[in-house]
């Protein structure tokens, strides 16, 4: 049976500043809809289920991520996921230069974790906390490839 990935999504409390901030680091937004009904209930397994969702795309065409706000029912805060956390851990992103997505991400206030690390002369890599406390990883290929 052939599988492909069709996207991560992730529930965020502000859609506009969450697509503002990862179409600032380059991905494209191909799609917006505010989704509610009973199919929207079945799909979820929520009742009442009504969102604000966007699509958004990396510039390969590859890797995708659909944003939703609830509208209904309200959006349950949670505190921000911590790396060893079991369940949703992250989303990665590879970026030609780290210091630049770095600028990029702390003009929304979004700055890492710890810092930027090397790993054995292949990766510049780090994780910043982004809008809603989703954690994402940026990773700058020092190799060459």
């Amino acid at each position: 049976m052939p599988i492909k990935l069709e996207n991560v999504a992730i529930a965020v409390r502000d859609l506009e500043a969450t697509i503002a901030f990862f179409t600032d680091l380059g991905l494209t937004v191909i799609g917006r809809d505010e989704v509610s009904g009973e199919w929207t209930d079945t799909a979820v397994g929520l009742d009442g289920n009504h969102a604000k969702i966007a699509m958004l795309q990396t510039p390969d065409g590859h890797g995708r991520l659909e944003l939703f706000e609830y509208l209904h029912p309200e959006a349950i805060e949670t505190g921000p996921t911590l790396p060893n956390e079991i369940g949703m851990h992250r989303v990665a992103f590879s970026v030609d230069d780290i210091d630049e997505a770095l600028a990029v991400a702390a003009r929304h206030g979004c700055f890492p974790l710890r810092g930027v690390a090397n790993y054995q002369d292949v990766y510049k890599l780090t994780y910043v906390r982004g809008p809603s406390g989703i954690i994402v990883m940026l990773a700058q290929d020092l190799t060459g490839r």
